[in-house]
C-alpha cells in the first residue's frame, strides 16, 4: 500500500492524530469537563479518526481500507460538530474553534486524499493485468503473456 510500512507514516493519520491531540489539551479545561456528556462524545470522535485509519490499514485490501478511512472522514466531521457545540456554550471562543476547524480541514483533506488514492490503486498482491485482447479465450496464467 503506497510503500507505507506503519500507519504512522500516512499523512492522514498523522492530521487525523494532531487533531486527537489538540481536543485533548481542550478536554483538560474544567469547563469543558464538567459536561460529561459533551467531553466524551468530543473525545470519543476525535479518538476514533486516527484509530479507524490504524485499522483499516491493518485490514486486507484497499476496498476495506477506504472503508475504515470513511469513516475516520465522518469522525472528523463530528468532532467539528462537537467543537461548534463548545463554542456554542461558551466553552472555546469563535477564535478558538476557526484554529481547530483549520486542523480538522487538514486532516479531512488528507483522508479525503487516501480515500482516493486506495479506490484507484490496484489492491495490494494482485500483479497487474491488462484485458484479454481476445475474450473468446482464457485468460492468459499470471506471468505469461498473451502472443
Amino acid at each position: 500500500m503506497a510503500g507505507w510500512k506503519h500507519f504512522e507514516e500516512i499523512a492522514a493519520w498523522q492530521h487525523s492524530q494532531r487533531v486527537k491531540l489538540r481536543v485533548y489539551e481542550l478536554l483538560e479545561r474544567p469547563k469543558i469537563r464538567r459536561d460529561v456528556k459533551l467531553s466524551t462524545q468530543l473525545r470519543e470522535s476525535a479518538r476514533s479518526a486516527p484509530s479507524n485509519i490504524a485499522e483499516g490499514f491493518g485490514r486486507f485490501g484497499n476496498k476495506e481500507f477506504a472503508r475504515f478511512a470513511r469513516m475516520s472522514k465522518g469522525s472528523l466531521h463530528e468532532s467539528l460538530n462537537h467543537l461548534i457545540d463548545a463554542r456554542d456554550l461558551r466553552m472555546i471562543t469563535g477564535d478558538e474553534l476557526l484554529i481547530e476547524r483549520h486542523h480538522i480541514e487538514k486532516a479531512v483533506n488528507a483522508v479525503t486524499g487516501l480515500i482516493r488514492h486506495l479506490e484507484t490503486s490496484k489492491e495490494p498482491g494482485t500483479p497487474y493485468r491488462t484485458k484479454n485482447p481476445n475474450p473468446t479465450e482464457p485468460d492468459p496464467e499470471p506471468g505469461t503473456s498473451n502472443p
